[in-house]
């Protein structure tokens, strides 16, 4: 069974979307989705609100991870902690894959923010972040979590 629940962030309206007791999508859209809550979707918002609200510093929530290559590195992504940063190429050497690829795996990232893509950064500059906003949207996050340092 599938579910979504709009959540308006500071960083613009969220959709979040839990299939078979996981979270599985995270989107930034604009345009009404009909809202079907559920005590998961509950819980996500609550704790998305705490993020930005500078009170968690990690999610604690069951996420549905994609298979194969993306799935790994969400999990290497998730183990990021708050605050810091990773380059691809760290991740790469940790998952024995190219970097190449990892990038690909972060931009294919279907939970952004709660699998913090925008911690993973190239070896020289920021690299991309798929939601709206591009990399202004990633710097925001970063900043958000004090990691704003590491950009100069």
């Amino acid at each position: 069974m599938t579910r979504s629940v709009a959540y308006s962030s500071p960083l613009g309206r969220l959709v979040i979307t839990e299939t078979d007791g996981a979270i599985s999508r995270l989107e930034w859209r604009g345009a009404e989705v009909e809202c079907e809550p559920s005590a998961l979707l509950d819980e996500a918002c609550r704790q998305l609100a705490e993020y930005f609200n500078r009170q968690r510093e990690a999610f604690d929530l069951p996420v549905a991870f994609a298979p194969g290559l993306t799935g790994a590195v969400m999990r290497a992504m998730c183990a990021i902690p708050f605050g810091d940063t990773r380059t691809y190429g760290d991740l790469a050497k940790e998952l024995g894959v190219p970097a190449q690829a990892v990038g690909q795996a972060c931009g294919a990232n279907p939970v952004p923010v709660i699998v913090p893509c925008h911690r993973v950064l190239g070896a020289s500059g920021l690299g991309g972040f798929s939601a709206p906003g591009g990399v202004e949207t990633k710097v925001a996050l970063l900043k958000h979590e004090g990691a704003a340092s590491l950009l100069i």
